[in-house]
């Protein structure tokens, strides 16, 4: 009875043993702490269309300073500052009467000098005709000259041999002395009238060669400078008429308009001053403005023309669509800040002059392999953890990428291929070679 008791004690204590052991397990198994799942992603193909924020101001698409080169007094100013005008406008008028006085007296020189041209013009064509008559005249006579003379040396010539027959006939009695007398007379006669002929042609055949052609010679000569009278009438026209012209050009400016649709920005001029050399007015073209946007040299490289713009102005509740015109060159020569600029249309003029504005441009669409931005290591964006497995379980492997572009939610690398398993939160603290379990 007492083995019994002792061999029955032994056994509940071994039992009470084997109960404590699996109790004690059961409550440390529960004490262990379970491991935070490491979140994994897998790396594929995606676009992403990354952005940047700028701030600029707003700036007139035209900024007119308007001057005026007369020494007249204001007659009228129409506008005031901050109204709108449209091209054409009149914004003032300036005095002329004395710029009309002139331009009448250039108008009456204009009239006289065509009158004096007009005849000179006329003498032109009395001394081209003249010419043709003259020359005409001139060398017609030459022949009929010639044949004169002909004619009297062939009557010289027959009235020769007369004298010297009737000489004989008188020397032997058949003929009177008289008869040769008359003879010797009529002789004597020719030869003057020879004479006289051959006179007539040599004062031809000058007159021919003095009046020349209409080319050359005494004619010609009287034409050209009847013709250069004319011209020199005509030039004094067009000197006259150049002087009319700039009283008409004087005048017109006398009217000062605006060049552009826009806001009179600036009024420095009141009724009876002079303008002098100073700016009278300012207009600003409005409709459409710039927004000059700071930038870095690195939005330089990324920013191209014609990207897509979003500009809001703080505190106004309206955004404005845009495009890049164009990325500019240093503000400030030797300082390293540039400028985008952007054209925005802006049809209620809302958009004033040096208004703060802030810019969302979107670069171009990447296409490549896509992971979480999330997943970088550190700030370089250079460095990723990639997740392999190698028979006994997924092992952690720091991977070299280069970053293209990112939206802030994802990144197009290179130095992995679509598919590779990637750790979506790169501020673990996992270590290279770590393994993460299945």
């Amino acid at each position: 009875m007492h083995l019994r008791s002792r061999t029955e004690l032994a056994v509940l204590l071994s039992l009470a043993c084997l109960c404590g052991c699996s109790h004690s397990q059961t409550r440390h198994h529960r004490s262990m702490p379970t491991a935070a799942p490491v979140p994994v992603t897998t790396a594929k193909e995606s676009t992403v269309q990354s952005h940047v924020v700028i701030s600029g101001v707003i700036a007139p698409f035209q900024n007119v300073a308007i001057t005026s080169s007369l020494s007249e007094p204001v007659d009228a100013v129409n506008v005031l500052q901050g109204d709108h005008v449209k091209a054409g406008q009149v914004l003032a008028v300036l005095d002329t009467a004395d710029l009309q006085a002139e331009l009448m007296q250039a108008e009456g020189t204009v009239a006289s000098d065509t009158q004096l041209a007009a005849s000179d013009d006329e003498k032109v064509t009395e001394a081209r005709y003249n010419a043709h008559l003259n020359i005409s005249t001139a060398n017609d006579s030459v022949p009929i000259a010639r044949a004169t003379l002909q004619q009297a040396l062939k009557t010289l010539q027959n009235d020769q041999l007369n004298l010297t027959r009737d000489r004989e006939l008188v020397a032997h009695g058949y003929l009177p002395q008289q008869t040769l007398d008359q003879q010797q007379t009529t002789v004597t006669n020719d030869q003057a009238a020879a004479r006289s002929a051959q006179a007539s042609l040599t004062t031809a055949q000058t007159s021919s060669s003095v009046n020349g052609t209409n080319a050359s010679g005494l004619q010609a000569s009287t034409i050209a400078d009847a013709a250069a009278s004319a011209r020199a009438a005509h030039a004094a026209i067009e000197v006259a008429q150049g002087q009319v012209a700039q009283y008409q050009a004087q005048i017109a400016k006398a009217t000062i308009t605006s060049p552009v649709d826009g806001v009179v920005v600036n009024r420095n001029l009141n009724p009876g001053e002079y303008p002098g050399s100073r700016t009278i007015f300012t207009i600003q073209k409005l409709d459409r403005v710039y927004a000059d946007l700071n930038a870095s040299s690195a939005d330089t490289f990324a920013i191209p023309t014609g990207a897509k713009a979003v500009l809001s102005v703080s505190g106004a509740g309206r955004i404005y669509q845009s495009t890049v015109n164009a990325v500019l060159g240093q503000v400030t020569p030797g300082s390293t800040d540039f400028t985008v600029q952007a054209i925005v249309e802006n049809p209620d003029n809302r958009l004033q002059a040096g208004l703060p504005v802030s810019a969302t441009i979107y670069l171009p669409k990447v296409t490549g392999i896509a992971i979480p931005t999330t997943a970088f290591l550190d700030d370089s964006h250079t460095s990723i953890m990639t997740v392999e497995d190698d028979g006994e379980g997924n092992v952690t492997h720091q991977t070299t990428v280069r970053e293209r572009t990112s939206d802030g939610t994802s990144s197009i690398v290179t130095g992995i291929s679509a598919g590779t398993k990637v750790i979506s939160n790169g501020q673990l603290g996992l270590t290279d070679g770590q393994s993460i379990g299945n």
